[in-house]
């Protein structure tokens, strides 16, 4: 029979011991990037054309950019022997 004392621990969702060491180290990071995800989205929220502005010239960069990487990565290419 399991005793109520080994019950105790993980059904509310938090641990018995605050992390230590890594584990502190990850869940500060985590609530750093949640708060910056909120501070985000609030942005985009209030400015939504310029939000959708910058995201749009964002992709179009990156398209560039992967096209022109694409392109120097065919030119620099040994041609194969049978052309």
């Amino acid at each position: 029979m399991v005793d109520k004392k080994d019950l105790d621990a993980g059904f509310t969702g938090t641990p018995v011991e605050p992390p230590e060491g890594l584990a502190k180290v990850v869940q500060s990071a985590a609530s750093v990037a949640k708060g910056e995800v909120h501070a985000v989205t609030a942005g985009a929220r209030n400015h939504p054309h310029t939000a959708s502005a910058l995201l749009l010239s964002i992709g179009i960069l990156a398209f560039g950019f992967g096209y022109l990487l694409g392109r120097s990565s065919v030119e620099s290419a040994p041609r194969p022997y049978w052309r």
